[in-house]
């Protein structure tokens, strides 16, 4: 098998143990930790505004640097809103999106909005729920510019916000996936971004594990939710192939997310051949094209990196992420949504 030259970054191992390593970074960590308590400290007191909109705000996020799964957790909680007959809207910070020297930061995400000026997260939720997505670094900016425009809005989900304290909101979601709290220290010591667990909060969260397993630190806590690939992949004309028929085809995948290794594990349990893997940083932009060779090999990609790559290679297939998240989760959420009147 061979790989790219440009390998995305790998969660350091010592995030997973407390190594001799980890415990000589922890200063840096109470230093972080100390900077991140002034922080929310500035919003808890009254120092910082706090946007409270006239709206439900559900923040989904997590406290573990890297991807967990925020953005299909993001997508199944707006299609289950749907379902229940509330209007949903989602805002999000669209990181990696490009904005011109006096362009309004905060954009409307349309299906047909350019990756590059939407994010790729965002506009992979455009595309999948077909809700009002609005972009912006101040998210109470993009919510708000999001309520003008479609008043008719009655609740929004804020992806990949939770350390965003300028946001009041109603609901919290933390996505954990199968490395769970890591080594239980902060960064750069461990993965954490805030401790965990949290201390006790009048805001109601949610805990969702993505993982193929919830860690054993962790069980016992929250909801366990299954990702798994769909059982076809798509082209940028929207037709579909099923895996089946890829088997024993030579492969070409490539993967700019979080954890890529975790997507061609995928492919590989479907019972998939990779000829040629590409892993690239989170958020790549593919600008200068495709930085695989691919003669002769299909081209496969995430849905995330589809988006962009479908301008260069249009015959690229994009394989689905699909989450099952279990009922008890849904009856959790609607009961916390009923409670706020």
């Amino acid at each position: 098998m061979r790989s790219a030259s440009r390998p995305a970054p790998a969660t350091p191992s010592h995030w997973l143990s407390r190594s001799l390593r980890a415990r000589l970074l922890l200063p840096l960590s109470w230093l972080y930790g100390g900077l991140a308590a002034l922080h929310r400290g500035g919003y808890r007191r009254g120092l910082r505004p706090v946007a409270r909109l006239p709206v439900p705000v559900i923040v989904v996020g997590n406290v573990v640097a890297g991807g967990a799964g925020k953005t299909p957790t993001t997508i199944a909680i707006v299609r289950h809103l749907q379902a229940q007959g509330w209007q949903p809207g989602i805002v999000s910070r669209g990181y990696g999106r490009q904005v011109a020297p006096g362009q309004d930061d905060v954009q409307a995400v349309a299906p047909d909005t350019p990756a590059s000026l939407a994010g790729d997260e965002p506009l992979l939720m455009a595309r999948h729920t077909g809700v009002p997505v609005f972009v912006g670094r101040r998210r109470a900016e993009a919510a708000l510019a999001l309520l003008a425009r479609h008043p008719a809005t009655d609740i929004l989900v804020c992806d990949d916000g939770l350390q965003h304290h300028a946001l009041a909101r109603d609901v919290e979601i933390c996505v954990f996936d199968e490395r769970g709290a890591g080594n239980g220290w902060l960064l750069p010591a461990g993965p954490l971004r805030e401790a965990w667990p949290r201390p006790a909060s009048s805001v109601p969260l949610l805990v969702l594990h993505t993982g193929q397993q919830v860690p054993a630190a962790l069980a016992g806590s929250g909801h366990h939710a299954r990702r798994r690939l769909a059982d076809h992949a798509v082209d940028a004309q929207g037709r579909t192939t099923p895996l089946a028929a890829l088997r024993g085809q030579h492969l070409a995948a490539i993967a700019g997310i979080a954890r890529p290794q975790a997507f061609f594990d995928m492919l590989a349990q479907a019972g998939l051949t990779i000829a040629s893997q590409a892993s690239l940083p989170d958020h790549y932009a593919f600008d200068g094209g495709i930085p695989l060779e691919h003669t002769g090999q299909t081209l496969v990609c995430t849905e995330k990196d589809a988006v962009k790559i479908w301008p260069h290679a249009p015959a690229a297939l994009a394989v689905p992420l699909e989450l099952e998240v279990p009922q008890a989760f849904w009856h959790e959420l609607d009961g916390v949504l009923a409670r706020l009147g």
